[in-house]
């Protein structure tokens, strides 16, 4: 008997909304609540903006706040995407990414520790 084939490594991409679209993002989503302020729509070139995977605006200003510590803001956003709602949109991010090529998009100054990286796990994690 054949031994399966090996399934792809998810092609996720992150990058800032303010960089200029690339011929090999794929699918841009935006995964910021608020539009990103001095960017036009039609420049953006946005395909997909699912507002139930971004952190609520109570977690956000939480986190911007003296208090908030970022491994904290990870298990809260973690959290919200457990709930419903975001449990939904992530389902559906993730047949984008079994598709093809993802880019997420923010505008969040240092990607690396804000919600995009959480979000990345979750769409590369292997298990519940």
């Amino acid at each position: 008997m054949p031994s399966p084939a090996p399934v792809p490594a998810p092609d996720i991409r992150v990058r800032r909304i303010y960089e200029a679209p690339s011929p090999d993002d794929g699918v841009r989503v935006l995964v910021d609540r608020l539009w990103p302020r001095g960017l036009a729509k039609t420049d953006a070139q946005v395909d997909e903006w699912p507002k139930a995977l971004t952190p609520s605006t109570e977690l956000r200003r939480w986190y911007h706040g003296a208090e908030g510590s970022y491994e904290e803001f990870c298990r809260r956003y973690e959290d919200e995407l457990a709930e419903p709602a975001a449990a939904e949109a992530l389902d559906g991010l993730r047949a984008l990414v079994a598709r093809g090529r993802v880019t997420l998009l923010t505008a969040a100054k240092d990607p690396s520790v804000s919600h995009t990286s959480v979000l990345e796990r979750a769409l590369t994690a292997t298990g519940p």
